[in-house]
Protein backbone atom coordinates (compact mmCIF):
# COMPACT_ATOMS: atom_id res chain seq x y z
CA UNK A 1 0.00 0.00 0.00
CA UNK A 2 2.82 2.46 0.88
CA UNK A 3 4.26 1.21 -2.58
CA UNK A 4 1.46 2.46 -4.16
CA UNK A 5 1.16 6.18 -2.53
CA UNK A 6 4.55 6.71 -3.07
CA UNK A 7 3.57 5.99 -6.72
CA UNK A 8 0.62 8.41 -6.53
CA UNK A 9 3.19 10.92 -4.60
CA UNK A 10 5.37 10.87 -7.42
CA UNK A 11 2.86 10.42 -10.27
CA UNK A 12 1.33 14.41 -8.46
CA UNK A 13 4.59 15.84 -8.21
CA UNK A 14 5.32 14.99 -11.85
CA UNK A 15 2.15 16.26 -13.03
CA UNK A 16 2.72 19.33 -11.19
CA UNK A 17 6.24 19.60 -13.05
CA UNK A 18 4.15 19.09 -16.68
CA UNK A 19 2.07 21.94 -16.10
CA UNK A 20 4.51 24.36 -14.76
CA UNK A 21 6.37 23.83 -17.80
CA UNK A 22 3.42 24.04 -19.86
CA UNK A 23 2.57 27.44 -18.52
CA UNK A 24 6.08 28.55 -19.18
CA UNK A 25 6.38 27.12 -22.64
CA UNK A 26 2.48 28.91 -23.22
CA UNK A 27 3.87 32.02 -21.10
CA UNK A 28 7.15 31.77 -23.94
CA UNK A 29 5.37 31.39 -26.74
CA UNK A 30 2.95 34.78 -26.30
CA UNK A 31 5.86 36.79 -25.67
CA UNK A 32 7.55 35.40 -28.88
CA UNK A 33 4.22 36.31 -30.48
CA UNK A 34 4.18 39.85 -28.99
CA UNK A 35 7.62 40.16 -30.48
CA UNK A 36 6.82 39.39 -33.50
CA UNK A 37 4.05 41.79 -33.51
CA UNK A 38 5.84 44.36 -32.69
CA UNK A 39 8.95 43.81 -35.28
CA UNK A 40 6.24 43.21 -38.41
CA UNK A 41 4.67 47.00 -37.14
CA UNK A 42 8.54 48.82 -37.46
CA UNK A 43 8.55 47.18 -40.54
CA UNK A 44 5.18 48.36 -41.59
CA UNK A 45 5.95 52.17 -40.56
CA UNK A 46 9.31 51.62 -42.41
CA UNK A 47 7.56 51.21 -45.62
CA UNK A 48 7.56 47.42 -46.15
CA UNK A 49 4.44 45.18 -47.25
CA UNK A 50 2.43 42.86 -45.78
CA UNK A 51 3.53 40.18 -48.18
CA UNK A 52 7.13 40.71 -47.48
CA UNK A 53 6.48 39.88 -43.85
CA UNK A 54 3.91 37.20 -44.25
CA UNK A 55 7.11 34.94 -46.13
CA UNK A 56 7.94 32.25 -44.57
CA UNK A 57 10.98 33.03 -42.19
CA UNK A 58 13.67 31.37 -44.89
CA UNK A 59 12.55 33.94 -47.25
CA UNK A 60 11.92 36.77 -44.75
CA UNK A 61 15.24 37.08 -43.47
CA UNK A 62 16.63 39.31 -45.87
CA UNK A 63 18.22 41.97 -44.25
CA UNK A 64 16.10 45.69 -44.99
CA UNK A 65 18.08 48.51 -46.50
CA UNK A 66 21.37 50.14 -45.35
CA UNK A 67 19.97 53.05 -43.46
CA UNK A 68 16.96 51.33 -42.00
CA UNK A 69 19.13 48.89 -40.51
CA UNK A 70 21.22 51.95 -39.06
CA UNK A 71 17.79 53.61 -38.11
CA UNK A 72 16.01 50.17 -36.21
CA UNK A 73 19.30 47.76 -35.12
CA UNK A 74 16.79 46.74 -32.71
CA UNK A 75 14.27 44.83 -35.98
CA UNK A 76 14.49 41.55 -37.75
CA UNK A 77 19.01 41.61 -38.12
CA UNK A 78 18.83 40.08 -34.34
CA UNK A 79 15.44 38.06 -34.59
CA UNK A 80 18.41 35.64 -37.19
CA UNK A 81 21.64 36.15 -35.00
CA UNK A 82 19.32 35.10 -31.24
CA UNK A 83 18.21 32.01 -30.43
CA UNK A 84 15.64 33.91 -28.48
CA UNK A 85 14.21 37.13 -27.26
CA UNK A 86 12.99 37.16 -23.34
CA UNK A 87 10.74 39.96 -21.97
CA UNK A 88 11.90 40.47 -18.45
CA UNK A 89 8.39 41.99 -16.73
CA UNK A 90 7.48 43.60 -13.03
CA UNK A 91 4.82 41.01 -11.69
CA UNK A 92 2.25 43.55 -12.82
CA UNK A 93 3.15 42.81 -16.36
CA UNK A 94 5.45 46.19 -16.71
CA UNK A 95 7.78 45.70 -19.83
CA UNK A 96 11.11 46.29 -18.22
CA UNK A 97 13.67 45.15 -20.88
CA UNK A 98 14.22 42.86 -23.74
CA UNK A 99 16.96 39.75 -23.30
CA UNK A 100 18.31 38.54 -26.63
CA UNK A 101 20.28 35.06 -25.20
CA UNK A 102 22.52 32.94 -27.62
CA UNK A 103 23.93 29.62 -26.53
CA UNK A 104 26.73 31.32 -24.77
CA UNK A 105 25.53 34.90 -24.41
CA UNK A 106 23.30 37.57 -22.92
CA UNK A 107 22.31 40.91 -24.42
CA UNK A 108 20.19 43.32 -22.15
CA UNK A 109 18.57 46.23 -23.64
CA UNK A 110 15.79 48.26 -21.21
CA UNK A 111 12.82 48.84 -22.84
CA UNK A 112 11.64 51.90 -24.25
CA UNK A 113 11.19 54.99 -22.01
CA UNK A 114 13.17 52.87 -19.24
CA UNK A 115 15.89 55.43 -18.40
CA UNK A 116 17.94 52.89 -15.91
CA UNK A 117 20.72 54.98 -14.38
CA UNK A 118 23.73 53.00 -13.14
CA UNK A 119 23.45 55.19 -9.90
CA UNK A 120 19.89 53.68 -9.05
CA UNK A 121 20.05 50.97 -6.15
CA UNK A 122 20.80 47.81 -6.38
CA UNK A 123 21.95 47.75 -9.59
CA UNK A 124 25.98 48.49 -8.62
CA UNK A 125 25.91 47.42 -5.55
CA UNK A 126 23.74 43.54 -6.39
CA UNK A 127 24.38 42.99 -10.17
CA UNK A 128 27.61 44.29 -10.35
CA UNK A 129 29.41 43.45 -7.63
CA UNK A 130 27.58 40.33 -6.45
CA UNK A 131 26.59 38.85 -9.60
CA UNK A 132 28.56 39.88 -12.51
CA UNK A 133 31.88 40.63 -10.86
CA UNK A 134 31.65 37.52 -9.04
CA UNK A 135 31.15 35.43 -12.17
CA UNK A 136 34.12 37.33 -13.42
CA UNK A 137 36.58 36.49 -10.65
CA UNK A 138 35.65 32.90 -10.65
CA UNK A 139 36.54 32.58 -13.69
CA UNK A 140 39.53 34.79 -13.37
CA UNK A 141 40.44 31.75 -11.31
CA UNK A 142 39.61 29.08 -13.01
CA UNK A 143 42.10 30.61 -16.00
CA UNK A 144 44.73 30.96 -13.64
CA UNK A 145 44.48 27.63 -12.59
CA UNK A 146 44.45 26.11 -15.76
CA UNK A 147 40.98 24.78 -15.43
CA UNK A 148 39.55 27.46 -18.31
CA UNK A 149 40.64 28.65 -21.31
CA UNK A 150 40.90 32.48 -21.47
CA UNK A 151 38.75 32.89 -24.51
CA UNK A 152 36.06 31.50 -22.62
CA UNK A 153 35.96 33.19 -19.60
CA UNK A 154 32.66 35.75 -18.16
CA UNK A 155 33.22 38.66 -19.18
CA UNK A 156 30.30 41.31 -19.64
CA UNK A 157 30.26 45.03 -20.78
CA UNK A 158 27.92 48.04 -19.34
CA UNK A 159 26.85 50.25 -22.71
CA UNK A 160 25.98 53.75 -20.97
CA UNK A 161 24.92 57.33 -22.46
CA UNK A 162 25.75 59.32 -19.44
CA UNK A 163 24.73 57.06 -16.36
CA UNK A 164 22.13 55.97 -18.50
CA UNK A 165 21.79 51.83 -19.08
CA UNK A 166 21.55 51.28 -22.81
CA UNK A 167 22.68 48.06 -22.67
CA UNK A 168 24.61 45.25 -20.89
CA UNK A 169 26.35 42.47 -23.00
CA UNK A 170 27.32 39.29 -21.21
CA UNK A 171 29.51 36.59 -23.03
CA UNK A 172 30.92 33.25 -22.16
CA UNK A 173 27.79 31.90 -20.30
CA UNK A 174 26.24 28.12 -19.70
CA UNK A 175 22.31 27.55 -19.40
CA UNK A 176 23.31 27.75 -15.36
CA UNK A 177 24.47 31.24 -15.99
CA UNK A 178 21.65 31.99 -18.04
CA UNK A 179 19.42 31.13 -15.92
CA UNK A 180 20.56 32.83 -12.83
CA UNK A 181 21.30 36.09 -14.90
CA UNK A 182 17.79 36.10 -16.24
CA UNK A 183 16.26 36.26 -12.31
CA UNK A 184 19.14 38.63 -11.19
CA UNK A 185 18.70 41.10 -13.79
CA UNK A 186 15.09 41.10 -13.70
CA UNK A 187 14.79 41.47 -10.03
CA UNK A 188 17.46 44.27 -10.17
CA UNK A 189 15.49 46.16 -12.88
CA UNK A 190 12.05 45.74 -11.14
CA UNK A 191 13.38 47.17 -8.01
CA UNK A 192 15.19 50.12 -10.01
CA UNK A 193 11.97 50.89 -11.83
CA UNK A 194 10.25 50.77 -8.39
CA UNK A 195 12.64 53.71 -7.05
CA UNK A 196 12.14 55.47 -10.56
CA UNK A 197 8.63 55.60 -9.76
CA UNK A 198 8.64 57.26 -6.13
Amino acid sequence: MSQDSDKIKKLVAFKKKLEKKVEELDSELKELQAMLEAVNSVLLEKGFKRAEIDKPPAEAEVSPPKEEAMAEPSAPHFLTEYESVVQLKTVTGELLANLYVTEDSLRVVPAEGKNFNVNTPPFTHFLVDKVLTRMQEKDSELVRTGQLNAEKMFSYNIVREGDIIREINIKNVDQERIRELKSSIRWTLEKMYEKMKS
